[in-house]
């Protein structure tokens, strides 16, 4: 599986380049257009549809072009194997059969604790194919190096990275789901993969 980017980063479209038999998965209102006999298909979990479609090429390959429900940046993020990543949650466009969900991570377990928190770990090889509202950036720390970043701005992260979530006013309201009122603090070596823009709509 390649992936193609265009329209970046203000509206990104990705294209994504499949081998003869090779799927990717997507929210089934992600899919722009294909190239003719790409096969869609709704993989389903305890008996529910899980409002994903898997997108498989036929005999001779081809094409899916996914595009995310607003404006923003796509972001083929490489997975080599050798280091899993922590996502956010509302960040992932597609990802191939190569790249697993670990809902069960520990450390994001040790994280959130029993709730369902604001990020996702995933690993394996391949691309995962990350959506942003704004361009995608970074910060490349050295070995002990702290930075701090609101939970709304993080993209992704490797497990190579110290996390620690702690709250910016212990007495004022907090949300592990959406990380309102909370920060991360990030330990070097790692590069942390930041968004330029906010996926929370202001408050007005």
């Amino acid at each position: 599986m390649r992936v193609h980017t265009r329209h970046t980063p203000g509206f990104g479209v990705a294209r994504v380049m499949l081998a003869p038999g090779e799927a990717v998965q997507s929210a089934t209102e992600t899919m722009l257009a294909s190239s003719f006999g790409v096969v869609e298909s709704a993989p389903a979990r305890g008996g529910r549809k899980t409002g994903r479609t898997v997108f498989t090429a036929p005999s001779g390959g081809g094409w899916v072009d996914l595009a995310p429900s607003g404006p923003g940046d796509v972001y083929p993020l490489e997975l080599t194997g050798g280091t899993g990543w922590s996502v956010h949650r509302e960040a992932v466009l597609a990802r191939p059969g190569s790249v697993r969900h670990d809902p069960a991570w520990a450390p994001l377990q040790q994280l959130f604790g029993s709730d369902s928190g604001f990020l996702e770990h995933y690993s394996g090889t391949g691309p995962l194919v990350l959506t942003t509202p704004g361009p995608v950036d970074s910060f490349t720390l050295s070995p002990r190096e702290v930075v701090t970043v609101r939970p709304e701005y993080v993209l992704a992260y490797p497990d190579t990275l110290q996390v620690r979530l702690r709250a910016v006013d212990p007495s004022g309201p907090q949300s592990l789901r959406t990380g309102e009122g909370l920060v991360l603090d990030f330990a070097g070596p790692g590069t942390v993969l930041v968004q330029a823009r906010s996926r929370r709509v202001p408050k007005g």
